[in-house]
């Protein structure tokens, strides 16, 4: 059973999460800074749900309320941040302004991105990593997308339950403090 803090604090992690992944990969556009921001997101969101419940005890509570608010927030994060990475390999139709070189000879999709790749000199790299032809390379995509939802979704999860498994252990608010927490929220 999960506290409606808990659910609260979800729908408050998916919006974190849908801003972080615009934010990092399309304003700023350092893709890397998207899984830096992961486990703060989910310490945050841990901390949010059992605080917005008001969840001290039972302990197996603090942590059923940061692990979901931290699933969903993590779920949220890494399909936001692989939708979009897919959507522009798979729009890519090869253009570039003809001060770059012009238009590239490919059809849309991963064969557009990777003879980009290619053209920008990358060829050693994708070989390294066993790419060979655009085929190889959109089987890439596609695996890399999945480890990256893995590690998003771990990532944000394990930051939720560290703030809850430090609540756990800390001694419960007297009833004095509850009172006046509540007093001081309205």
């Amino acid at each position: 059973m999960l506290d409606r803090g808990a659910i609260y604090a979800a729908v408050v992690g998916l919006g974190m999460a849908v801003t972080i992944a615009i934010s990092f990969e399309l304003v700023i556009a350092i893709q890397a800074l998207v899984f830096i921001a992961a486990p703060f997101a989910g310490l945050t969101i841990g901390w949010y749900a059992n605080h917005k419940a008001m969840r001290w005890r039972p302990r197996w509570r603090l942590l059923t309320n940061a692990a979901f608010a931290g699933l969903v927030t993590g779920v949220s994060l890494a399909l936001m941040y692989v939708g979009l990475r897919l959507l522009f390999i798979y729009a890519d139709s090869g253009y570039r302004p003809e001060t770059m070189g012009g238009q590239l000879d490919c059809s849309t999709g991963p064969a557009c991105t990777y003879a980009r790749f290619l053209d920008e000199g990358h060829g050693q790299d994708l070989m390294d990593e066993g790419i060979t032809d655009a085929a190889a390379f959109e089987s890439a995509v596609w695996r890399t997308s999945g480890e990256w939802t893995i590690q998003l979704t771990l990532l944000a999860l394990g930051g939720a339950l560290v703030p809850a498994a430090w609540r756990a252990w800390r001694p419960a608010p007297t009833q004095a403090e509850v009172e006046a927490a509540i007093a001081a929220t309205g």
